[in-house]
Protein backbone atom coordinates (compact mmCIF):
# COMPACT_ATOMS: atom_id res chain seq x y z
CA UNK A 1 0.00 0.00 0.00
CA UNK A 2 1.59 3.20 -1.32
CA UNK A 3 0.55 7.19 -0.74
CA UNK A 4 -1.07 8.73 -3.29
CA UNK A 5 1.44 11.21 -5.60
CA UNK A 6 -0.95 13.88 -4.77
CA UNK A 7 -0.61 13.76 -0.82
CA UNK A 8 1.18 16.88 -0.12
CA UNK A 9 2.81 15.37 3.50
CA UNK A 10 5.96 16.38 4.83
CA UNK A 11 9.18 14.75 4.32
CA UNK A 12 9.17 13.74 8.12
CA UNK A 13 5.93 11.70 7.70
CA UNK A 14 7.22 10.15 4.81
CA UNK A 15 10.22 8.67 5.57
CA UNK A 16 8.70 6.47 8.70
CA UNK A 17 6.61 4.55 5.99
CA UNK A 18 8.27 1.33 4.92
CA UNK A 19 8.39 0.00 1.41
CA UNK A 20 6.95 -3.03 1.66
CA UNK A 21 3.69 -2.38 4.22
CA UNK A 22 2.32 0.13 5.50
CA UNK A 23 3.33 -1.76 9.44
CA UNK A 24 1.15 -1.21 12.52
CA UNK A 25 -1.63 0.88 12.68
CA UNK A 26 -0.45 4.30 13.80
CA UNK A 27 -0.44 7.95 13.96
CA UNK A 28 2.19 10.44 12.76
CA UNK A 29 1.87 14.09 13.43
CA UNK A 30 4.25 16.69 11.28
CA UNK A 31 4.02 20.37 10.54
CA UNK A 32 -0.39 19.97 11.45
CA UNK A 33 -0.37 17.06 9.28
CA UNK A 34 -1.91 14.23 10.65
CA UNK A 35 -1.65 10.90 8.41
CA UNK A 36 -3.49 7.69 10.14
CA UNK A 37 -2.38 4.37 9.17
CA UNK A 38 -5.03 2.04 9.73
CA UNK A 39 -5.65 -1.58 8.87
CA UNK A 40 -8.80 -3.15 7.56
CA UNK A 41 -11.24 -5.01 9.30
CA UNK A 42 -9.33 -8.89 9.53
CA UNK A 43 -11.15 -11.85 8.20
CA UNK A 44 -11.06 -15.57 9.54
CA UNK A 45 -7.98 -16.85 7.85
CA UNK A 46 -6.32 -13.46 6.55
CA UNK A 47 -2.59 -13.56 7.68
CA UNK A 48 -1.48 -10.13 6.18
CA UNK A 49 -3.27 -7.08 6.79
CA UNK A 50 -4.25 -4.91 4.58
CA UNK A 51 -3.68 -1.02 4.79
CA UNK A 52 -5.52 2.32 4.89
CA UNK A 53 -4.09 5.41 4.76
CA UNK A 54 -6.31 8.77 5.72
CA UNK A 55 -4.65 11.69 5.74
CA UNK A 56 -5.87 15.55 7.49
CA UNK A 57 -4.09 18.33 6.37
CA UNK A 58 -3.56 21.59 8.32
CA UNK A 59 -6.77 22.88 6.96
CA UNK A 60 -8.84 20.18 8.42
CA UNK A 61 -9.70 18.58 4.96
CA UNK A 62 -9.62 14.61 5.04
CA UNK A 63 -8.53 12.38 2.08
CA UNK A 64 -8.44 8.34 2.27
CA UNK A 65 -5.97 6.57 0.22
CA UNK A 66 -8.43 4.24 -1.16
CA UNK A 67 -10.67 7.16 -2.48
CA UNK A 68 -13.13 9.92 -1.09
CA UNK A 69 -12.50 12.84 0.63
CA UNK A 70 -13.99 14.05 4.46
CA UNK A 71 -15.19 11.92 7.47
CA UNK A 72 -17.37 9.46 5.30
CA UNK A 73 -14.46 7.18 4.51
CA UNK A 74 -12.79 7.28 7.64
CA UNK A 75 -16.16 6.62 9.49
CA UNK A 76 -17.12 3.53 6.95
CA UNK A 77 -13.83 2.25 8.07
CA UNK A 78 -14.76 1.94 11.63
CA UNK A 79 -18.00 1.09 11.19
CA UNK A 80 -17.03 -1.84 9.00
CA UNK A 81 -15.12 -2.86 12.56
CA UNK A 82 -18.66 -2.20 14.33
CA UNK A 83 -20.62 -4.80 11.74
CA UNK A 84 -18.24 -7.17 12.31
CA UNK A 85 -18.81 -7.26 16.14
CA UNK A 86 -22.29 -7.19 15.52
CA UNK A 87 -22.12 -10.47 13.31
CA UNK A 88 -19.88 -12.37 15.83
CA UNK A 89 -22.27 -11.22 18.43
CA UNK A 90 -25.01 -12.72 16.64
CA UNK A 91 -23.53 -15.79 16.31
CA UNK A 92 -22.37 -15.91 19.77
CA UNK A 93 -26.53 -16.09 20.80
CA UNK A 94 -26.47 -19.03 18.80
CA UNK A 95 -23.84 -21.10 20.27
CA UNK A 96 -24.25 -24.35 21.66
CA UNK A 97 -21.54 -26.72 21.63
CA UNK A 98 -18.17 -26.06 22.95
CA UNK A 99 -16.96 -26.10 19.20
CA UNK A 100 -18.76 -23.33 18.87
CA UNK A 101 -17.31 -21.35 21.28
CA UNK A 102 -14.01 -22.25 20.02
CA UNK A 103 -14.93 -20.91 16.68
CA UNK A 104 -16.23 -17.47 18.03
CA UNK A 105 -12.75 -17.40 19.78
CA UNK A 106 -10.77 -17.84 16.74
CA UNK A 107 -12.73 -15.18 14.56
CA UNK A 108 -12.04 -13.25 17.88
CA UNK A 109 -8.70 -12.42 18.49
CA UNK A 110 -7.84 -10.83 15.14
CA UNK A 111 -10.66 -8.81 15.78
CA UNK A 112 -10.16 -7.51 19.22
CA UNK A 113 -6.57 -6.98 18.43
CA UNK A 114 -6.84 -4.91 15.62
CA UNK A 115 -9.63 -2.78 17.33
CA UNK A 116 -7.71 -1.67 20.44
CA UNK A 117 -4.88 -0.77 17.69
CA UNK A 118 -7.84 1.06 16.25
CA UNK A 119 -8.65 3.14 19.42
CA UNK A 120 -5.29 3.53 20.56
CA UNK A 121 -4.05 5.17 16.91
CA UNK A 122 -6.81 7.72 16.81
CA UNK A 123 -6.38 8.31 20.39
CA UNK A 124 -2.87 9.59 19.57
CA UNK A 125 -4.32 11.46 16.77
CA UNK A 126 -6.99 13.01 19.51
CA UNK A 127 -3.41 14.01 21.17
CA UNK A 128 -1.83 15.08 18.34
CA UNK A 129 -4.12 16.94 17.54
CA UNK A 130 -6.35 18.33 20.55
CA UNK A 131 -9.03 21.02 18.36
CA UNK A 132 -10.49 18.70 16.27
CA UNK A 133 -13.66 17.32 17.70
CA UNK A 134 -14.48 15.25 15.06
CA UNK A 135 -11.40 12.75 16.22
CA UNK A 136 -12.31 12.60 19.68
CA UNK A 137 -15.85 10.97 18.51
CA UNK A 138 -14.18 8.81 15.96
CA UNK A 139 -12.03 7.56 18.79
CA UNK A 140 -15.09 7.14 21.24
CA UNK A 141 -16.61 5.27 18.68
CA UNK A 142 -13.66 3.14 18.47
CA UNK A 143 -13.71 2.75 22.28
CA UNK A 144 -16.92 1.64 22.30
CA UNK A 145 -16.13 -1.06 19.67
CA UNK A 146 -13.44 -2.34 21.63
CA UNK A 147 -15.31 -2.65 24.86
CA UNK A 148 -18.08 -4.79 23.31
CA UNK A 149 -15.35 -6.55 22.04
CA UNK A 150 -14.03 -7.30 25.24
CA UNK A 151 -16.93 -7.89 27.02
CA UNK A 152 -18.02 -10.04 24.11
CA UNK A 153 -14.73 -12.16 24.68
CA UNK A 154 -15.48 -12.84 28.43
CA UNK A 155 -19.07 -13.52 28.03
CA UNK A 156 -17.76 -16.65 25.39
CA UNK A 157 -14.87 -17.34 27.80
CA UNK A 158 -17.51 -17.82 30.73
CA UNK A 159 -20.17 -19.66 28.50
CA UNK A 160 -16.92 -22.00 27.26
CA UNK A 161 -15.62 -22.89 30.91
CA UNK A 162 -19.08 -23.43 31.63
CA UNK A 163 -19.59 -25.96 28.92
CA UNK A 164 -16.69 -27.55 30.49
CA UNK A 165 -17.47 -27.67 33.66
CA UNK A 166 -21.02 -29.11 32.94
CA UNK A 167 -19.47 -32.22 31.15
CA UNK A 168 -17.14 -32.47 33.84
CA UNK A 169 -20.05 -32.74 36.09
CA UNK A 170 -21.81 -35.42 33.78
CA UNK A 171 -19.05 -36.98 33.82
CA UNK A 172 -18.22 -37.57 37.64
CA UNK A 173 -22.26 -38.16 37.94
CA UNK A 174 -21.47 -40.93 35.57
CA UNK A 175 -18.49 -42.38 37.23
CA UNK A 176 -20.23 -41.94 40.75
CA UNK A 177 -22.98 -44.08 39.13
CA UNK A 178 -20.55 -46.86 38.42
CA UNK A 179 -18.96 -46.69 41.68
CA UNK A 180 -22.26 -47.36 43.10
CA UNK A 181 -23.04 -49.77 40.80
CA UNK A 182 -19.66 -51.71 41.27
CA UNK A 183 -20.15 -51.12 45.35
CA UNK A 184 -23.81 -53.20 45.46
CA UNK A 185 -22.30 -56.09 42.75
CA UNK A 186 -19.64 -56.50 45.54
CA UNK A 187 -21.91 -56.50 48.67
CA UNK A 188 -23.80 -59.26 46.40
CA UNK A 189 -20.21 -61.03 45.48
CA UNK A 190 -19.57 -60.89 49.54
CA UNK A 191 -22.71 -62.15 50.41
CA UNK A 192 -22.51 -65.69 48.13
CA UNK A 193 -18.19 -65.56 48.02
CA UNK A 194 -18.42 -68.37 51.69
CA UNK A 195 -21.29 -70.51 49.93
CA UNK A 196 -19.68 -70.41 46.54
CA UNK A 197 -16.15 -71.37 48.26
CA UNK A 198 -17.64 -74.30 50.85
CA UNK A 199 -19.68 -75.63 47.91
CA UNK A 200 -16.41 -75.62 45.30
CA UNK A 201 -14.44 -77.09 48.31
CA UNK A 202 -17.20 -79.86 49.75
CA UNK A 203 -19.59 -80.10 46.46
CA UNK A 204 -23.32 -80.56 46.46
CA UNK A 205 -24.25 -83.57 45.50
CA UNK A 206 -27.27 -84.88 47.26
CA UNK A 207 -28.85 -88.03 47.16
CA UNK A 208 -32.11 -87.06 48.28
CA UNK A 209 -34.74 -84.13 48.08
CA UNK A 210 -33.99 -80.38 49.83
CA UNK A 211 -36.09 -81.07 52.53
CA UNK A 212 -34.51 -84.15 53.79
CA UNK A 213 -30.61 -83.00 53.50
CA UNK A 214 -30.03 -81.87 56.43
CA UNK A 215 -26.49 -81.00 55.35
CA UNK A 216 -27.55 -78.84 52.49
CA UNK A 217 -29.38 -76.56 54.88
CA UNK A 218 -26.37 -76.56 57.80
CA UNK A 219 -24.38 -75.37 54.96
CA UNK A 220 -26.12 -73.20 53.30
CA UNK A 221 -27.28 -71.00 57.12
CA UNK A 222 -23.58 -71.31 57.46
CA UNK A 223 -22.56 -69.85 54.54
CA UNK A 224 -24.91 -67.00 54.55
CA UNK A 225 -23.77 -66.35 57.86
CA UNK A 226 -20.25 -65.70 56.61
CA UNK A 227 -21.56 -64.04 53.87
CA UNK A 228 -23.19 -61.33 56.22
CA UNK A 229 -19.79 -61.31 58.24
CA UNK A 230 -18.34 -60.63 54.67
CA UNK A 231 -20.43 -58.25 53.83
CA UNK A 232 -20.12 -55.95 56.82
CA UNK A 233 -16.66 -56.22 56.49
CA UNK A 234 -16.68 -55.20 52.76
CA UNK A 235 -19.20 -51.91 53.92
CA UNK A 236 -17.67 -50.91 57.29
CA UNK A 237 -14.18 -52.60 56.94
CA UNK A 238 -14.56 -54.88 60.29
CA UNK A 239 -16.30 -57.74 61.47
CA UNK A 240 -18.13 -56.82 64.44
Amino acid sequence: MKLPPSWQLPSTIKNRLGQKSAGKQRAMIAEGHLLLVLHRAPTLGEKQRQGVFFWRDPQGKWECSAGGVGLKPLMKHIQVYEEAENVLSLAYGEAEQAEDYFNLLEQLAPLQHSTQNLHNTLQAAREGIPEDRDIIDLRDWAYGIERSLNLLHENIKNSLDYRIAERVEQQNAIALESVRASHRLNILVAIFFPLTAITCIFGMNLNSGLAESFSFWLILLISLTLGFWVRRWVIVGRLW
